[in-house]
């Protein structure tokens, strides 16, 4: 079988150095370059001639990390690398999914471009804003879902009393599979802006008196949305408030926010470092799956077999 060789972009290095150590190998010898302007140049110091190669590397700010990713792949792609697989933890820039009003870019699709134009012969990736952003791609996407880690997580508790909801309308799919794998009830949260990262408006549709509720959602930025949902639960006669969220993009004053919150918990995945810490955030890795993942790449067997089979839902502990 060819021979398989990981590589870390230079910020997820703290999240690529476990999946490495699940999978049973060092990271690969890679050395990223400065120049006085701030151009970077990358030097992958091994051989991956005909090699399964697996960049991995978060996109979140700065853009940095997705220059430093294509010129990653490029550098293996003229270096007759066999197969190269980028593995994004977090997608950045797909919340620009569409184009909703005139005039604006659809940064998805850009960065799928961007990708396959460098040399990338596969994605991996995990909980992206929109499923169909796999179609932005004419390469196979590797779409992991956090569902593998937080169900395992939520199975160790008592959930005789919870109900799930979603902070807005477009989460209802993600909060649905909750529910139903859960066997519980389901609440949205309609919300309406005035501008990105402000909202004007919310309204609680279903029944949470006496519930305990539990927000789900892919991304939380700025928490305005997530504090306000937890907020209006509250006073709709929810008995508790917490949030299963996949990344934590946390910028601006979402700390002190959630600090503040009516939140009791709110539960992330470590596809993006936290920046400081938070008495109500808790974190739960996502290395064994991803190396479970890349494992299952390499020797050709089924990635969905993550996650439908129960005695995976072991992949976290």
């Amino acid at each position: 079988m060819t021979e398989t060789i990981l590589f870390s972009g230079t910020n997820t290095r703290y999240l690529s150095e476990k999946i490495a150590d699940y999978y049973g190998q060092a990271l690969g010898k890679i050395m990223l370059q400065q120049f006085s302007d701030g151009e970077m140049q990358t030097n992958i110091q091994e051989s991956v001639r005909g090699k399964y190669v697996f960049f991995i590397q978060s996109t979140f700010a700065p853009s940095d990390n997705i220059m430093e990713l294509l010129l990653m792949i490029d550098a293996a792609k003229r270096a007759s690398a066999g197969y190269i697989t980028a593995v994004i933890p977090y997608f950045g820039y797909a919340r620009q999914d569409r184009k909703d009003r005139p005039r604006v870019a659809i940064g998805a699709k850009l960065l799928a471009n961007l990708l396959i134009a460098a040399g990338a012969d596969r994605i991996m990736t995990m909980d992206l804003h929109a499923d169909q952003i796999q179609g932005f791609f004419d390469i196979p996407v590797d779409h992991l879902k956090s569902e593998a880690i937080f169900f395992n997580y939520l199975e160790k508790q008592d959930t005789s009393n919870v109900i799930f909801a979603s902070p807005d309308v477009g989460s209802t799919k993600r909060a649905r599979a909750y529910a139903q794998h859960f066997g519980t009830g389901l609440v949205i949260c309609d919300k309406y802006r005035k501008k990105a990262n402000e909202v004007a408006e919310m309204t609680v549709i279903g029944d949470v008196i006496g519930k305990d509720v539990i927000l789900v959602d892919d991304i939380v930025d700025t928490a305005g949305t997530l504090c306000r949902a937890a907020e209006i639960l509250i006073e709709d006669g929810a008995k508790s408030v917490r949030a299963f969220i996949t990344h934590p993009v946390l910028s601006g004053p979402a700390y002190q926010r959630i600090e503040d919150s009516q939140l009791t918990e709110m539960v992330v995945t470590d596809t993006i470092p936290l920046k400081q810490a938070c008495s109500k955030i808790k974190v739960v890795p996502v290395a064994k799956l991803f190396s479970r993942a890349i494992r299952n790449v390499h020797e050709y067997r089924s990635i969905s077999a993550l996650f439908v089979k129960k005695e995976d839902n072991e992949l976290v502990k």
